[in-house]
């Protein structure tokens, strides 16, 4: 088999697609790159959806912790707390025990029976813990950020009439983002590296469609070699890592695009003119 038939069979294998069976003789490094990135769809989908959800709730979280309501900000504080307080692989081993625990036949809601075995599958019961996690975690970012808002900055949009949900939209808002975006960039990478830990929590995946750790640990086993698909797995993640810094930095650009150390001065040419 030719290198491009390995990709033809095995790249979407990961979600159901091509050849059913796992490679049994002669695993060349064609067909490690292959099943290994076919598996880190699996990680990016976890990636992409944590990261996007985790965002809106941890900008509510950090509202909710600094807000005066202590009916909103005790329960933020603890929410934050106890997910940055244990390890990842705990709440994993802890969210599936608690899941499975859920009627198979379903929860009555008023009226309808609402399924519940999907939610200890890894593509729903782990994305809810990674969206969790990294909400918590950026809730915290955002928080310390709204708090670090320049003083003079809401005294002028106080001065100029802007109050209200208007202040917070164009004054609060856009520099909680810009003063939290660095940190929140690193959060994002961490994420992305986080999702490997979901191939060693509880949750099965689903007819061995795994991750990208789920076949790089099978080629370790039948090669008895780990020093060829676990690399690849960082070099994969390392590629990840480089798009993450790319996109937030644009993303980063954009939010300072007003400050003067961003603006791109033309070069004026003052010729000395001889008397």
């Amino acid at each position: 088999m030719t290198c491009w038939e390995t990709f033809q069979a095995y790249a979407l294998r990961s979600l159901g697609q091509g050849e059913r069976l796992l490679p049994r003789q002669d695993y060349d490094l064609c067909q490690q790159f292959t099943l290994i990135g076919s598996g880190l769809i699996w990680n990016v989908y976890f990636g992409v959806l944590a990261l996007f959800t985790g965002f809106f709730l941890a900008n509510a979280l950090a509202l909710a912790k600094a807000g005066r309501n202590p009916w909103l900000r005790k329960p933020a504080e603890w929410f934050i707390f106890v997910f940055r307080g244990s390890p990842l692989f705990i709440q994993f081993f802890l969210a599936y025990e608690a899941l499975v625990l859920l009627p198979k036949a379903g929860i009555e809601v008023f009226g309808l029976t609402v399924q519940t075995a999907w939610t200890t599958k890894a593509w729903a019961g782990a994305l809810f813990v990674l969206i969790l996690n990294t909400a918590a975690y950026s809730a915290e970012i955002f928080h310390g950020a709204l708090k670090s808002i320049p003083r003079g900055d809401l005294e002028a949009a106080d001065a100029y009439g802007i109050s209200g949900w208007h202040k917070f939209r164009r004054i609060e808002w856009p520099t909680m983002l810009r003063l939290g975006w660095p940190a929140y960039t690193n959060e994002a990478i961490f994420l992305f590296h986080a999702t490997t830990l979901v191939f060693f929590s509880g949750f099965p995946a689903f007819q061995q469609r795994g991750d990208a750790l789920y076949y790089a640990n099978y080629f370790a086993d039948k090669t008895f070699n780990p020093f060829i698909p676990y690399p690849i797995v960082g070099f994969y993640f390392v590629l990840i890592t480089l798009a993450l810094i790319w996109l937030f930095g644009r993303i980063n650009r954009r939010l300072n695009r007003h400050l003067p150390s961003n603006l791109k001065s033309r070069i004026r040419l003052r010729p000395q003119v001889i008397r």
